[in-house]
């Protein structure tokens, strides 16, 4: 099948996965690889609620919101997955795979959290990135992916909100601010990590293809800008 090419000043469009198929492969190999790696993490996600936080959860109220987060990100992976079969992609062998062996959306240190501080800093200040990222897909060029996840964003909203409620309870106290300062300063760095290389001429062609709105640099600083007001307002310093 003949690719269309795609001429410097055009929008990208593409509605179908038939379309899909008409696309340059730059095109196709961009797209696939955005869903994997979201798709991936969305399941990796579930996992850290239910695996790691649900079992540190200080009563059951808790464990029930770590459930129902849970529950979502699992949902959230399988709409990545669904998108995925109708392009010819099966990810059932993630389902299979234990989060150490997930190498797309790939950070062992993201998965060690061990305090419940370092529980409301995941949501709170490191999910931020995760809805940064899908509110561009949302405004993609391809568009049963960009339909898709318009599902998550209020989701997402969500799991932000309740680590923002965990973090705050904690900020109430001069101990609780040690444990939210020292949960900040260790996942900070893995937070920054979750946007790749900045001049990644990847995130550029992403860009240009119409399938996000910012290359890695200008996504990391609208994060920061995003997170830094609300670390200041629980009494924290932002890590160097």
């Amino acid at each position: 099948m003949t690719s269309v090419e795609i001429l410097d000043d055009e929008e990208v469009v593409v509605r179908t996965p038939e379309e899909l198929k008409r696309m340059p492969r730059a095109y196709q190999k961009a797209l696939i690889s955005q869903i994997m790696i979201n798709t991936e993490g969305e399941l990796s996600g579930g996992d850290d609620y239910t695996m790691m936080f649900l079992p540190m959860a200080p009563n059951a109220e808790e464990r029930q919101v770590c459930a129902e987060r849970a529950a979502e990100e699992y949902d959230h992976y399988k709409i990545g997955k669904r998108v995925l079969a109708e392009i010819g992609i099966d990810t059932s062998y993630m389902e299979a795979q234990t989060i150490e062996e997930r190498r797309l959306f790939s950070d062992k240190r993201l998965h060690e959290c061990t305090t419940w501080a370092e529980r409301g800093i995941y949501s709170y200040i490191g999910e931020e990135s995760a809805l940064l990222m899908i509110k561009e897909f949302a405004e993609g060029s391809y568009k049963p992916w960009a339909d898709a996840v318009r599902t998550i964003i209020l989701d997402e909203k969500i799991h932000i909100a309740h680590g923002a409620r965990v973090c705050r309870n904690l900020a109430a106290t001069e101990e609780g601010r040690e444990q939210l300062q020292a949960a900040l300063n260790r996942l900070w760095p893995v937070f920054l990590g979750l946007f790749g290389t900045p001049d990644s001429e990847r995130s550029k062609r992403a860009v240009r293809f119409g399938l996000r709105k910012t290359n890695n640099r200008e996504a990391l600083e609208k994060w920061i800008n995003t997170v830094t007001p609300r670390i200041h307002a629980l009494g924290l310093v932002v890590p160097n």
